[in-house]
């Protein structure tokens, strides 16, 4: 072989950093550079770098989710059919270009809840594969159980919106849930009045008080969990305090077109009022009357425009809730352009009247009177609130709607 360099490391020079030709100085020198180099990286190229976020100031979220199909024309498209809503889209921001992959009233509405488009047939409704907002916010957050609510008017399957299948989150990270429908009506009225409000209770009596709390999720209030984020004793007595409340102030009486989208408005009211919850789902639903009905229909918007202005009046009437709470509402998806046989609306066609829809949007962290016209999906309303809350949808793909930040 000819002459050519030593077998062996290169030799260092006195006081060289180990494994190098550098002097420590010199080696300093460099690393100083190539750490101004990434400092600056974010200046040469945004993007490459994020700063750190301005503190929010939401603490609380409450979300609608305007079901039962919903087309704009009826709601942010007419002011006079939801002056409250009106208001709050004046006061805040509409985003009239969100658009939806679903036509099915339960997997459309659950997508909102998952930021992912669950692939579900228009009459299936069982529990989805992926985990819901109640529980990214309870694991990741170790928000309690009773500080995350999901009030809803009618159906068991809205039930199962509180929480998922997936292995690594479940049940024991779901909401707190009240069915409107199934707990305020006349034969639970009954059942309080035939042994008044709960004293010292007979085995017998025990047993009807039971059934009250059936009419919640009874996982959610029984199960002992290994993440130590079920109910505590304390919160379930308050807890069944506020059903008996309920009833005894005559929400069984609630009646007429919507009268389960109705209870389930108010209830989630009250639960603002009495647990001021870090994050409340509402789930309606009675607008798919539309099917037979446009004015029905059309009667239903307006009852639930009535009933979500008393839950805004109650947010605002709340200091701790007025200044640090933030409101969206949104349909899972609209109706067809045109009516039926029976002069009313189904959900078909695939037009732009049922794959579009709007949300309206109003909080602390929000620009005023502005109307978004960037189209976002529906889904991408699941990482925005967990976004508010400091949290994240790590299985979704979905992403956070920026523009409406102030």
């Amino acid at each position: 072989m000819g002459e050519g360099r030593p077998i062996g490391p290169p030799l260092q020079a006195e006081g060289a950093m180990e494994g190098t030709n550098l002097t420590r100085r010199e080696f300093l020198k460099a690393a100083g550079v190539a750490a101004g180099a990434v400092a600056t990286a974010g200046l040469l190229y945004p993007g490459r770098a994020e700063a750190a976020p301005p503190e929010l100031k939401t603490k609380h979220v409450v979300f609608i989710a305007f079901a039962g199909g919903v087309r704009s024309r009826e709601w942010i498209g007419s002011p006079n059919n939801i002056p409250n809503l009106a208001k709050l889209m004046k006061d805040g921001v509409a985003l009239p270009n969100i658009r939806t992959q679903n036509v099915g009233h339960y997997g459309a509405t659950l997508s909102l809840f998952t930021g992912i488009t669950e692939v579900m047939g228009i009459r299936e409704n069982q529990r989805g594969e992926h985990p819901t907002l109640f529980e990214y916010l309870r694991k990741q957050k170790g928000t309690p159980a009773n500080k995350v609510w999901l009030s809803c008017g009618q159906g068991n399957q809205q039930l199962n919106f509180s929480y998922g299948t997936h292995a690594d989150f479940g049940s024991g990270y779901g909401a707190n849930v009240i069915s409107g429908d199934g707990i305020f009506n006349a034969e639970f009225k009954e059942v309080l009045d035939a042994f008044g409000r709960p004293k010292a209770l007979t085995e017998g009596e025990g047993r009807l008080l039971d059934k009250l709390r059936g009419s919640m999720d009874a996982e959610q209030l029984k199960r002992a969990t290994s993440t130590g984020l079920s109910n505590d004793a304390a919160s379930v007595k308050k807890i069944e305090n506020f059903i008996l409340e309920e009833i005894t102030a005559g929400a069984p009486k609630v009646t007429g077109p919507g009268a389960e989208d109705a209870k389930a408005t108010r209830v989630a009211t009250n639960i603002l009022r009495v647990f001021q919850p870090t994050f409340l789902g509402v789930a309606l639903s009675n607008a798919d009357v539309a099917h037979g009905s446009f004015n029905a229909y059309v009667d239903v918007i307006r009852r639930n425009d009535d009933e979500v202005g008393k839950l805004i009046a109650a947010i605002q009437a709340d200091p701790e809730l007025k200044d640090s709470t933030s409101f969206f509402i949104m349909p899972e998806f609209g109706r067809d352009s045109d009516t039926n046989q029976r002069n009313g609306l189904d959900h078909g066609d695939s037009g732009p009247d049922l794959l579009k829809i709007g949300c309206i949007a109003y909080g602390p962290d929000f620009k005023r009177g502005k109307t978004i016209e960037t189209h976002y999906d529906s889904i991408d309303l699941c990482p925005t609130i967990l976004h508010l809350l400091g949290g994240k949808a790590d299985l979704s793909r979905a992403k956070v709607m920026k523009e409406i930040l102030a």
